[in-house]
């Protein structure tokens, strides 16, 4: 999974990573993976025997997946921010090297569909790290360049055998980017197989719930979503929970009147009422009594938004596969 004349450089450098080496913190080659190196202007191209062919890309992903699993039980939040850098990292190794031989269409997608499931996963896992462990806008920036690759595949693989998964990473696409006009519109450009999919018909009709901001309507939906899709809606709940609130203050906004926290709580999906209230009074919003008093003249829009992790929607949803035997089934 690593040219050996940058194994045997990295070695001699001391840059193994600690993910790279064996029993003994020796050295292994066959653990050691090709770190991402940035194309430059008057570097030499690569030679041919350089990048690695689909068949080790695709083991190097798997490989990538497995090493997660391994690591994803430990308690250490600056452990787990150090391995997704490093999967992250290894992952974009990946994508230069198919993008290098203009892999065709399936080979390409199998590869881009598993380094999504991680991203996807990593966002949610990692959302709470600080900045100096996780870089939330870079690793958007790698999410969405990765769905560009994966569509671009998908659209050169239209004159064959369409890939099964296709639909199911379709509606993540249109998940993730929530609310985008153009993310929207290249959705319904779709052939209608996969646009009237189970999959891309669900996504759509969540995309509208949250357009419409029906948020009662959008919450439920996204409670019902299997554990992918809710990490890719994932980044759009602390927006949603702030429209949402901005939403109520407005039609609820009486003299006297109140609205039990504990409903808001269900309604918007929280894990706990104690959290409800928290983004209440964040918001400006006064709390009395396990009563929430909107006012519009209150509520403060420009409060910055809080990622966190979400154990209704979104943790509590994982099960017992590993996330090699997650990626597997949904790439099938």
């Amino acid at each position: 999974m690593c040219p050996a004349e940058e194994f045997a450089r990295r070695r001699r450098e001391g840059r193994l990573h600690r993910l790279e080496l064996g029993a003994g913190r020796e050295a292994d080659p066959a653990l050691a993976v090709k770190e991402y190196s940035r194309p430059a202007a008057g570097m030499a191209p690569p030679r041919p025997e350089e990048p690695r062919p689909p068949d080790v890309l695709l083991a190097t992903v798997r490989h990538l997946l497995e090493r997660e699993d391994r690591g994803s039980d430990a308690g250490d939040s600056a452990e787990a921010a150090e391995r997704g850098a490093f999967v992250t990292d290894r992952l974009r190794a990946v994508r230069l090297d198919a993008a290098l031989q203009r892999l065709p269409g399936a080979p390409c997608a199998a590869l881009h569909e598993r380094a999504l499931i991680w991203l996807l996963r990593a966002g949610t896992r990692l959302c709470a790290q600080p900045p100096a462990r996780f870089d939330a806008h870079l690793h958007r920036a790698h999410l969405q360049e990765t769905f560009a690759a994966l569509r671009r595949a998908y659209r050169e693989h239209e004159d064959g055998a369409r890939p099964a998964a296709q639909p199911r990473f379709q509606a993540l696409f249109l998940l993730y980017n929530l609310g985008s006009p153009v993310a929207l519109w290249e959705t319904l450009q779709l052939p209608d197989a996969i646009r009237t999919s189970p999959d891309v018909s669900t996504a759509l009709t969540i995309n509208w719930a949250f357009l419409e901001r029906n948020f009662a309507r959008f919450f439920r939906l996204a409670r019902e979503l299997p554990y992918l899709p809710s990490c890719a809606l994932h980044p759009h709940l602390a927006g949603a929970h702030r429209l949402a609130l901005m939403t109520f203050s407005h039609g609820f906004s009486a003299r006297n009147s109140r609205y039990p926290l504990a409903r808001l709580a269900r309604l918007l999906a929280m894990d706990s009422v104690e959290e409800a209230a928290d983004l209440c009074q964040a918001h400006g919003l006064t709390v009395l009594e396990g009563d929430v008093v909107f006012q519009k003249g209150s509520f403060k829009d420009g409060v910055p938004l809080v990622h966190k992790p979400s154990r209704l929607l979104v943790d509590g949803k994982w099960g017992e596969s590993t996330l090699l035997e997650l990626s597997e089934r949904v790439c099938s």
